[in-house]
């Protein structure tokens, strides 16, 4: 069984290096699609013999499917720039090296997130089980915002392997903040094209159910102070989500009317 990883890329020159040390000695080659970085990522992948291609920015489920397209081996190790392979799980990989795995078979990974340099392990941010390791003619990439992996070749059998994929999601609470708010601005933005709407209801108790569900419920608070963040902007994007897309529903109304 030979595996490409495959990784896009822009501007990742922070994490690239961290993600391509823990691929070494485990995959047949490393793949990565860069949509116009200005930093040093295209250096970093190049002293690290990858297999460096440019493609246009196509959306995050295009730009994988085309980036697999380039892979010489059919078996995928999707990985993302700011993520990295722990010990456990690089044994893991190499033991299915040796093994004969149908296609239709998928390997999950539990991703564990460093936000602000502490582990996450409640929020309900982990085990966070993620689709990493397929084969690329059982499986393509669909979604505009939270891809996902849709069956092109019947039905799969997933299996989670053991280890984690370590995430080193935000290094800032304001970047975590800046992410929330751009990535509002898309789900609202996709919510309306499906005709969703927005109560005044929904923006005031719906944040305040989340908060309290992630940071109680969900254990948030074994996190210590990180994990009261995660919580708290977490919340407060649930409230700019439902914000946003009720303003774009009265722009709508208000546009139809005149």
């Amino acid at each position: 069984m030979k595996i490409s990883a495959v990784i896009i890329t822009l501007n990742e020159e922070r994490d690239i290096a961290r993600c391509l040390v823990s691929l070494q000695d485990i995959v047949d080659e490393v793949v990565v699609v860069d949509s116009g970085s200005t930093d040093r990522t295209e250096e970093i992948c190049r002293e690290h013999n990858t297999r460096f291609f440019h493609h246009p920015w196509a959306g995050y489920s295009e730009q994988k499917n085309y980036a697999n397209t380039l892979a010489t081996n059919n078996w995928i190790l999707s990985i993302d720039a700011d993520e990295a392979l722990s010990e456990t799980l690089r044994q893991s990989v190499l033991e299915l090296k040796n093994t004969y795995i149908a296609e239709n078979q998928v390997f999950s990974v539990n991703r564990l997130t460093n936000y602000c340099g502490s582990w996450i392990r409640h929020c309900g941010w982990y085990p966070d089980r993620k689709v990493r390791l397929f084969c690329r003619n059982a499986k393509r990439w669909q979604g505009d915002i939270h891809e996902t992996l849709a069956d092109t070749a019947g039905t799969t059998t997933e299996t989670t392997l053991q280890g984690d994929l370590l995430h080193y999601s935000y290094h800032s609470v304001e970047q975590h903040i800046r992410q929330a708010d751009k990535f509002t601005t898309l789900t609202a933005q996709q919510a309306f094209e499906k005709g969703k709407k927005a109560s005044l209801a929904s923006i005031i108790f719906k944040p305040r159910w989340k908060f309290c569900r992630d940071y109680f419920f969900k254990l948030g608070f074994l996190d210590g102070y990180a994990g009261y963040q995660v919580c708290k902007i977490s919340a407060f994007a649930t409230f700019l989500k439902y914000s946003k897309l009720r303003m774009l529903c009265k722009s709508n109304k208000k546009n139809s009317e005149q």
